[in-house]
């Protein structure tokens, strides 16, 4: 018989709202931004892009 997972477990249901990620190529990492304000928020350190956070056209 199948199990519901646990809660209160740490993960998250779906997307980030309100945050969106861009790819810069010269400095080859992701960025991700405030979609209200358009301000930068947080760099991520490797090269895969952030997890659960939608990706802007660039």
């Amino acid at each position: 018989m199948a199990k519901n997972p646990p809660t209160g477990d740490g993960h998250r249901q779906g997307a980030v709202r309100r945050r969106s990620q861009v790819y810069n190529p010269k400095v080859e990492r992701w960025i991700k931004r405030d979609s209200d304000t358009g301000q930068f928020i947080d760099q991520k350190q490797g090269s895969d892009p952030f997890k659960g956070v939608r990706k802007e056209k660039s």
